[in-house]
């Protein structure tokens, strides 16, 4: 199973990579189940402070298995589900970057989307692909895509179900960067290194937190919870560290979170 997702961790940064190339790190189950679980792991090492998630090969991840959608679809299917939802990258306190490589189709649009940014390769092909496979918006695309890109342009992507380029993608409000594909994951490394090194952990989960939530509240709730969680930074050693490298001109020293 180490195998379905390859993990590596340098400066701070860890890396994962989807690892089922021949079919374009298509989503298993126990794919899916390994990368929750180095998610899970990240949130607990005090060596990382950012993770990137990107595709071996020529995909980032091209949708659910066609094995798994044919059990399902025969009644055969009988592997146990991972309890946890797809959009439990929201909940890692932790930046997670997608480094979205070549196909992203469906479920893999779903989980580039549940990750907090997303760099894309100016070529890769994106679809949401649902309708037709005569399937739904699924794991919360309705909810996420409206929010990202607007009312009209998500109907476009998810009635049309059609294929569209990372350039697109970014154009759509999609990806925060369209870079050239052989220098995808180098930037989206850079930007993640520069996370690690610069913003305090203690913030950056405080902030993901604040923004994931604050979708589903008022603006009066979002500013009184925002007002609580200044005071409580103020008493963090982060706030201490951030002021002290501002006045003394050198890079900060953040205790891990």
């Amino acid at each position: 199973m180490a195998e379905l997702v390859l993990s590596t961790l340098d400066q701070g940064v860890l890396t994962l990579t989807f690892n089922r190339p021949d079919t374009l790190n298509a989503w298993t189950d126990a794919m899916g189940r390994r990368y929750f679980d180095l998610l899970a792991q990240a949130e607990k090492d005090p060596e990382v402070r950012a993770v990137v998630v990107t595709g071996a090969g020529k995909g980032f991840c091209s949708g659910a298995d066609f094995k798994t959608l044919t059990a399902i679809q025969t009644g055969s299917y009988d592997e146990e589900p991972d309890p946890r939802p797809n959009t439990f990258p929201t909940t890692i306190g932790k930046p997670i970057i997608a480094a979205v490589n070549g196909a992203c189709a469906g479920l893999g649009m779903v989980h580039a989307l549940v990750c907090d940014l997303v760099f894309t390769a100016e070529e890769a092909k994106w679809t949401t692909a649902f309708p037709r496979r005569g399937l739904i918006a699924e794991y919360g695309l309705s909810w996420v895509l409206p929010r990202v890109m607007g009312q009209q342009r998500a109907m476009d992507i998810l009635l049309s179900g059609r294929v569209f380029t990372g350039r697109e993608a970014y154009e759509l409000g999609l990806a925060n960067r369209a870079v050239p594909g052989e220098s995808l994951l180098a930037q989206a490394c850079e930007y993640a290194r520069e996370l690690a090194a610069h913003s305090s952990p203690a913030s950056m989960a405080v902030i993901k937190r604040q923004v994931w939530h604050d979708w589903d509240t008022t603006l009066e709730e979002s500013a009184r919870t925002a007002t609580q969680e200044m005071i409580a930074s103020f008493g963090r050693p982060d706030f201490t560290e951030g002021v002290a490298s501002f006045l003394e001109r050198r890079p900060p020293n953040f205790p891990p979170l």
